[in-house]
């Protein structure tokens, strides 16, 4: 696991569809950065095997990027043998365009296969992009310590989740993921936003936040300039917060800040 002089591994994945990945890829690298100990491999999807083998700490964030077999097992046994893996936004997504004349756009099948169970959710839909209210679940967690409810424009994600999870922040939805097939609601029950799971020795955080959207990342579903950029949640100041701790929380296992030394498991 630790390399050298306390040297930590790092691999990050971030790629995939209708999200700006210059953008994301740019904000993770800068904060990755902050810790001069870390050194980090990028890759666009999950062929990164040979990478997770003797990696310490696994950052993702996708849309539809969906690991075959083999990533899958290695992405289990990265996390079973206590590999800490911070899993941002559309990381738990898979996503089909439904055939002409359905009355829904998207499905969302099962092919996570066993990475379902390990992320602790699967994507179902969302409803429209508009104002939220995140609520903490577990006020002294040290994740969310200190922070109040906060107002975010960001995808709502309604999701099939996999318990045990820890819940550290959630929303409420009632209503319709217009055009997708699933996540449709009607009990006004929490849906996660944080939250933590555990799966043998490691554990996975999952922060379903951190949309972001270029004018030129929907041309595949025929919009040639979306006319505007959306940063979601990476303009609020709560969620830099809870991002900066989370990220902390993958490279140390604790809540120590960028120049603490590592705190290995």
């Amino acid at each position: 696991m630790p390399g050298p002089a306390g040297r930590l591994d790092a691999v990050l994945v971030c790629g995939g569809q209708w999200h700006d990945f210059d953008y994301a890829r740019l904000q993770l690298l800068s904060s990755l950065a902050e810790y001069e100990h870390v050194r980090t491999r990028v890759f666009e999807d999950y062929d990164c095997i040979e990478a997770l083998a003797t990696a310490d700490l696994l950052v993702t964030y996708t849309c539809n990027r969906v690991p075959d077999d083999a990533q899958q097992d290695a992405l289990a046994q990265f996390v079973s043998r206590g590999g800490r893996w911070l899993a941002l936004h559309g990381t738990n997504s898979a996503i089909d365009r439904t055939a002409p004349g359905s009355p829904s756009k998207y499905v969302t099948p099962r092919t996570l296969g066993t990475i379902a169970p390990v992320l602790g959710s699967q994507f179902l839909g969302h409803p429209p992009i508009a104002p939220y209210t995140v609520e903490i679940t577990d006020p002294a967690h040290p994740l969310v310590a200190g922070i109040d409810s906060f107002e975010v424009t960001d995808e709502l994600y309604v999701s099939e989740l996999h318990p045990p999870i820890q819940i550290l922040a959630h929303t409420r939805f009632v209503g319709e993921s217009t055009g997708f097939e699933e996540g449709h609601t009607a009990d006004d029950e929490p849906r996660p936003v944080l939250y933590l799971k555990d799966h043998g020795r490691g554990t996975v955080c999952y922060f379903t936040l951190g949309h972001c959207r270029g004018r030129f990342d929907v041309q595949d579903l025929g919009i040639d300039d979306l006319g505007r950029v959306d940063r979601g949640s990476w303009t609020v100041p709560q969620f830099r917060t809870v991002f900066e701790r989370c990220l902390s929380w993958a490279v140390t296992g604790n809540g120590a800040t960028a120049h603490d030394r590592p705190v290995l498991r």
